[in-house]
């Protein structure tokens, strides 16, 4: 197993800088690019997905790849982030902030709502990890398996959630900028707790648990702190899903959605952040491109049936294929600037 080294300190940026420097860069650029895609309506929404899509592998690979667990259960947590962001949201609905402007307000009530969503699936994911990460094998597969199902019966039968058919008039404030930020900021610690104490703990935990145990580390408290951290990134994920398309119901968190994540972060690369987004984009847009190749062979019928129905086999043999060829991924534990053909020019050493 190899993971990076920190990162070396910027030269010539104050100490108390260094700190949220990053995330001082990244909310122009994030702006920015909002402003520029906003007059493509179809490549923003394909994007937002995108962007769900990638905190969900990161936050997921947390757990399946840093801690070597195995989580099948992350829509769950998902759905428990979108439906409390949304009640919450439909509640602050018609409030505003006396003194700022109408956009700005509601930018902060969706901050509040999307933290309430994933603090509420951080709990969630403690109250599953505590009992079922004492053990090891597959305990922790089947009880996130069955903790999906509970959530997805629950919210189908409550009328508080909608029921079957789902809520709707949640308000559409999770725009582009919002949804990069919150890309930026689960890549942003999944890469520095991968290069942390914490983080080399966790990664002796998936060589051998055993071993780290031997050695001092606290196994079964790492293990919980990594699935809480990956719960609440996954309750933002679904905060932010709720915030853009006109309707959630329970048939957008089901196993299959599940599966969907688990198979980004296999195909990226257990343990390789760049892998599972690379992978994320990849199987995002691939059903544009079974649509379009559809759509280029003159098929008959909806097409976004047609989609649904091949979709899931060629996952499916793209993961044998993928377990033929390279068994450990993309990038493996690695990360893309350290598989880069030599004749790239490469970062200097030390930095992540």
């Amino acid at each position: 197993m190899e993971s990076s080294a920190p990162p070396t300190p910027v030269p010539g940026v104050p100490l108390w800088l260094r700190g949220p420097l990053p995330v001082l860069v990244a909310v122009p650029v994030v702006m920015l690019f909002g402003w520029v895609m906003s007059e493509s309506p179809f490549a923003t929404y394909l994007l937002s997905i995108m962007g769900v899509n990638i905190v969900l592998a990161v936050s997921l690979n947390i757990v399946n790849g840093m801690t070597g667990q195995f989580s099948i259960g992350h829509a769950g947590f998902m759905a428990v982030g979108a439906y409390v962001a949304g009640l919450l949201s439909l509640v602050l609905k018609d409030i505003a902030i006396t003194g700022l402007p109408v956009v700005v307000s509601d930018q902060i009530f969706l901050l509040v709502a999307l933290g309430a969503g994933g603090v509420v699936a951080a709990v969630c994911g403690l109250a599953v990890g505590l009992p079922s990460l004492r053990l090891r094998g597959d305990y922790l597969a089947i009880v996130t398996l069955g903790f999906g199902e509970i959530i997805r019966v629950v919210v189908q039968n409550t009328e508080a959630f909608g029921r079957s058919l789902g809520l709707s008039g949640i308000p559409q404030t999770a725009g582009l900028p919002m949804i990069g930020f919150c890309v930026f900021l689960v890549v942003l610690v999944a890469r520095r707790l991968a290069g942390s104490s914490h983080g080399r703990s966790l990664w002796a935990i998936r060589e051998d648990e055993v071993a780290a145990e031997a050695m001092g580390v606290d196994t079964t408290g790492y293990k919980v702190r990594a699935f809480v951290i990956s719960s609440f990134f996954a309750g933002i994920a679904g905060g932010l899903f709720a915030h853009f398309v006109p309707i959630i119901n329970p048939g957008s968190f089901t196993f299959v959605k599940s599966m969907e994540v688990v198979v980004m972060v296999v195909m990226g690369g257990l343990g390789s952040t760049t892998g599972a987004i690379i992978a994320a984009m990849f199987l995002t847009l691939l059903p544009e491109a079974l649509r379009s190749t559809f759509n280029a062979l003159g098929a008959e019928g909806s097409l976004a049936q047609k989609v649904d129905q091949i979709r899931m086999p060629v996952y499916g043999l793209m993961l044998v294929v993928l377990m033929l060829l390279r068994p450990e991924g993309l990038f493996g534990t690695k990360e893309i600037w350290e598989v880069l053909p030599r004749w790239i020019p490469r970062r200097r050493k030390g930095l992540a």
